[in-house]
């Protein structure tokens, strides 16, 4: 019962990492996404004439 509680226990542990993990990496990428699509705008902002 013993090993069988440990076991549980790391793969929950591993789980619950992998989850926290996963969530850091989408919200970079979004992060990333957001940054490109700023610099995308500014870049077409300074090409297109002023009126």
């Amino acid at each position: 019962m013993k090993k069988f509680l440990g076991s549980f226990l790391l793969l929950a542990g591993s789980v619950v990492t992998g989850l926290l993990v996963w969530r850091k990496v989408e919200a970079d990428r979004t992060d990333d996404l957001w940054a490109e699509a700023e610099r995308a705008t500014a870049e077409l902002d300074a090409k297109s004439p002023q009126h």
